[in-house]
């Protein structure tokens, strides 16, 4: 079988010179993603894969500054979908050899596309208390989650299942970086996020509000299948990968509840207890 031929796309860099490499905007990033500590922004101005820089272009809520692609990327529907939607929308198309994207790209699965646009807007917690929908607020907390790819995998569940808004620690997390939009696959996009200084005084906030915050605890004696989700304002809370919930967020929490298992094991993965979590919600939702 004659293999799909390479998309040339030397000398088709929209408003640019031919074969610049991308310029670096904003405070540098190492593989991975990883950002300055001094930097104190929720993220995601920078947008890696091709699936998140398609959604990025769809949804069309930030400005994207530049598309940067390889020139050696084989024909595909997102490719094309994504040049069409730059076209729409105006927005400069940078060619670039593979090693200059290299450089520039913070995962290694980039997969040959990279897009810069404007950072993500944090809101403040009282406007994620108020539902944009006739349904109750479904929060998801984020209590000391430090591995980008489980943050990642956590908004993209989150998005799937309807979460509401999404709450994130200013300290000792992760932020949505490169890695993060790569395996949130376009999540970020479309979910409201808030960043605040302190997750237990966030909960204190939460409870006060009404919202009943449900912490999630693998040595906890109820079960996640018992808490009734159906009708009330709720935010889940998920805790770090190494430590789980932190003990002062523990004490904020309505109530703590675990996954029932089988298994040998005694825990899940965050951004599977997570998941699971999140699903749950939904379900009760759907079902109301």
């Amino acid at each position: 079988m004659t293999p799909p031929p390479k998309r040339d796309r030397r000398g088709g860099s929209r408003g640019g010179s031919r074969g610049a490499g991308p310029k670096r905007e904003g405070p540098p990033r190492g593989r991975g993603g990883s950002r300055p500590k001094q930097a104190l922004d929720l993220g995601g101005d920078q947008v890696e894969g091709r699936r998140s820089v398609l959604e990025l272009l769809e949804a069309d809520r930030r400005p994207v500054l530049k598309v940067y692609m390889a020139a050696d990327l084989d024909s595909s529907e997102q490719l094309d979908r994504i040049e069409a939607l730059c076209g729409e929308r105006r927005v400069h198309v940078d060619v670039v050899s593979r090693s200059r994207l290299e450089r520039e790209a913070g995962t290694e699965s980039h997969q040959g596309v990279i897009a810069r646009t404007r950072a993500l807007k944090a809101l403040d917690l009282d406007d994620l208390m108020i539902s944009e929908s006739e349904r109750p607020p479904f929060l998801l907390v984020c209590d000391g989650v430090t591995d980008p790819h489980n943050l990642g995998s956590l908004l993209r569940s989150a998005e799937c299942a309807g979460v509401t808004g999404v709450v994130l620690p200013r300290h000792r997390a992760v932020r949505v970086t490169p890695t993060v939009t790569k395996v949130a696959a376009g999540a970020i996009e479309y979910l409201r996020f808030s960043m605040v200084p302190g997750i237990p005084m966030a909960l204190d906030q939460l409870s006060k509000a009404g919202i009943e915050v449900v912490g999630l605890a693998s040595e906890a004696s109820r079960s996640l299948y018992d808490v009734a989700a159906k009708d009330l304002p709720i935010a889940l809370v998920v805790g770090s990968e190494e430590k789980g919930l932190a003990a002062l967020s523990r004490k904020r929490c309505t109530s703590l509840a675990s996954i029932p298992h089988v298994g040998s094991l005694d825990s899940l993965n965050a951004s599977v207890a997570g998941a699971v979590a999140i699903f749950e919600v939904a379900r009760q939702r759907r079902n109301s």
